[in-house]
């Protein structure tokens, strides 16, 4: 019998993870055969076990937003665009004692909602941030045509919706900010 975990409770769904190991000898690239482990979880609908969790379908959360994080590769050409583009300021900043990383905090001075930019000393190369669509969306203050004008100045708009009335900028590492008006 393969060693499993079942994760539930009282919920329909449970979640089985199956780890078993096998061996393989690849002859172009090793000489031994080792060891892998193959992770397979599949899901189950009311599979029973002793020792569940309990889920409180009757809870209500209350959470505000805190902070939103983005890898840099370069955090004070990071920090300057952010603070040249939308104005945002360091509020806090984080070094771990073997320097390995710095963690930054921006605020708008308005709101208690934080961008944290972090900064990994052995991190290689530029970030891979795929097919995602998720980003920050920012509210300015003041002429927006004004503002997306200067935004093409700096270089930085990367996308424009104009029938919708958004565009996006792009910051040094390439996430994208979309950028509306103050309500």
């Amino acid at each position: 019998m393969e060693p499993h975990f079942i994760i539930g409770g009282n919920i329909a769904e449970s979640l089985k993870i199956s780890l078993h190991t096998c061996k393989f000898k690849n002859k172009k690239t090793m000489k031994r055969p080792r060891q892998i482990i193959d992770i397979r979880a599949n899901v189950y609908l009311g599979v029973p076990s002793g020792n569940n969790l309990k889920i409180n379908k009757q809870m209500k959360v209350k959470s505000r937003f805190d902070h939103f994080n983005v890898n840099v590769t370069d955090l004070e050409r990071s920090i300057t665009f952010y603070e040249k583009a939308l104005g945002l300021k360091e509020s806090k900043r984080m070094t771990s004692p073997d320097g390995s990383f710095i963690i930054v905090y921006l605020s708008d001075g308005e709101c208690g909602f934080l961008l944290e930019l972090t900064w990994l000393r052995d991190r290689e190369g530029k970030y891979e941030l795929g097919d995602n669509e998720s980003h920050l969306c920012m509210r300015v203050a003041g002429d927006y045509d004004e503002i997306r004008r200067f935004h093409k100045e700096m270089g930085c708009v990367c996308f424009e919706n104009e029938a919708m009335g958004l565009y996006f900028i792009n910051d040094p590492d390439d996430y994208w900010i979309e950028i509306l008006p103050e309500k």
